[in-house]
């Protein structure tokens, strides 16, 4: 019963890690794992007690990293063998329970701010690209050399892009790279001018450029596995993309081109389904994912007054990672929104597992907040600290007397006409689980109450001061397949 609410802690013991990775060659170790450039880091932290995050399939090689830096720095090595969420999340608290004073996190990451500070070094690898094969492909697929383009990548290949670049810019005259948006260090100032930051990465636009201008060429992924559900990242970028615009991936092995407008497509209308759905819904239930990450706790607070201002019912729930057998124990929740990193919040989700569909904060968002802009006009934001405050996508709730609040709505779903929502404050005295009746009687208006008075099967009845009180005796002894009184035949 445990495991259906949350993982038990012999869960942690008995999961398997998963199909590991091939053993990286000693000689090679430097190279892939940048050990020269961490073990600086090191050093001029000064740092005695250093933490290692490796991914599942890196794990193999965490031995020989570990001992390698330990022989070059003289400090002390801890491998993280858990993560709190996801392995593309920095375990900051992880680091802290053993003590160390410097995190160094290898393979893909989110870069998302941490919740606590910790000096932190990404060595996200170095994929071998094929340099002259994805310069044919851009030529092939960029016939326009005046045409404005965004070199992007997957975190390993991002070491490349600035030598693609090298060979592409006496061609064409309007071309931008895209660099990994590293968190900046502890104390650091901002640099000024600050470049743009979306998608996770750095965009150097000149003064007067805007994104949206700009058509897109990704380099990464593989043709083994091209569906971009499986890779978050690049999903993230497809559906934050601006519509319209051209993007094309290139495998950088093969240089192998894919235009990938109709799987945006596809991947914007599941959103906008998912936005009707949380529309519809009266009981939304807010998962707590990583707790690693800045801002977590005002991002939930804001999906609390988010939905409390759209007359809906709000659960938290923190179940750790979400599994079709926990989220079943709550069929009076109509969606689900998962509160993670950017990548986790788009994480793959196995089809129809699930009994509910579960959203990103930004839908939510969509859903409940009249002033959002309509579909086609509001960016999609992966991140939930874009929808906070201070934030320059932060739309505000509009007033309690606006008449955005009274606008007719129809579900695209059901075909009916959805009541305006009653706007409460967090303040309002109206807003608690207990209402007065006209009689001066008290009665529980909780969603899940109400839900469970309609059911027909309700449990067993305590039936308090109405059973006889009899002394008890001894039952049936045995098992159920063959009771010790019941007979042979």
């Amino acid at each position: 019963m445990e495991s259906m609410f949350s993982s038990p802690a012999e869960a942690a013991l008995q999961r398997e890690a998963g199909v590991p990775g091939l053993l990286t060659p000693l000689p090679d170790l430097d190279q892939v794992y940048e050990l020269e450039r961490v073990a600086g880091f090191i050093r001029a932290l000064g740092c005695e007690r250093v933490a290692l995050q490796f991914p599942d399939q890196l794990l193999g090689d965490a031995v020989a990293v570990a001992a390698r830096l330990e022989e070059t720095t003289g400090s002390k090595m801890f491998i993280l063998g858990d993560t709190a969420y996801g392995s593309c999340c920095m375990d900051v608290l992880g680091a802290e329970q053993a003590g160390a004073q410097a995190l160094i996190h290898f393979g893909p990451a989110c870069l998302s701010p941490p919740a606590r500070p910790l000096p932190v070094a990404f060595v996200l690898g170095q994929r071998s690209v094929a340099l002259e094969l994805c310069v044919k492909a851009f030529e092939a697929q960029n016939p326009d050399p005046k045409a404005p383009v965004v070199l992007l990548s997957e975190p390993a290949c991002a070491h490349a892009l600035e030598a693609l670049a090298t060979l592409l810019r006496p061609r064409y005259l309007d071309l931008l790279v895209s660099s990994p948006a590293f968190p900046l260090p502890v104390g650091s100032l901002s640099p000024e001018p600050k470049p743009l930051e979306r998608f996770g990465r750095y965009f150097s636009l000149a003064p007067g450029r805007r994104l949206e201008e700009y058509g897109a060429f990704y380099v990464g992924g593989s043709e083994a596995s091209p569906d971009p559900d499986l890779d978050p990242d690049l999903s993230r970028l497809l559906l934050g993309w601006a519509p319209g615009r051209p993007f094309f991936s290139c495998c950088p092995d093969t240089g192998k081109t894919q235009d990938e407008g109709a799987r945006a497509g596809r991947l914007r209308a599941r959103r906008r389904y998912l936005v009707e759905r949380a529309r519809d819904a009266h009981v939304v239930g807010l998962l707590a994912g990583t707790l690693g990450v800045a801002q977590h706790r005002e991002a939930l607070a804001h999906l609390r007054n988010l939905t409390q201002a759209a007359g809906k019912r709000s659960y938290v729930l923190a179940l750790g990672r979400p599994t079709p057998a926990k989220l079943a124990n709550f069929p009076e929740v109509d969606v689900f929104v998962l509160l993670a990193c950017p990548l986790g919040a788009l994480a793959p989700q196995l089809s129809g597992s699930f009994f509910r569909p579960i959203l990103a904060p930004c839908e939510l968002e969509a859903a409940c907040n009249p002033a959002w802009p309509p579909p086609g006009l509001a960016p999609h934001l992966t991140h939930y600290a874009d929808l906070l405050p201070g934030s320059p996508f932060h739309v505000p709730l509009p007033p309690p007397e606006s008449e955005l609040w009274e606008t007719p709505d129809v579900s695209l779903i059901t075909g009916d006409l959805r009541p305006p929502p009653a706007w409460k404050s967090s303040n309002d005295s109206g807003s608690l689980a207990l209402t007065p009746r006209p009689q001066l009687e008290l009665a529980e208006s909780s969603p899940a109450a109400s839900f469970l008075s309609s059911r027909s099967w309700q449990g067993l009845e305590p039936r308090l001061g109405q059973t006889p009180v009899t002394e008890a005796v001894s039952g049936r002894r045995g098992i159920a397949i063959a009771y010790e009184d019941e007979g042979s035949g």
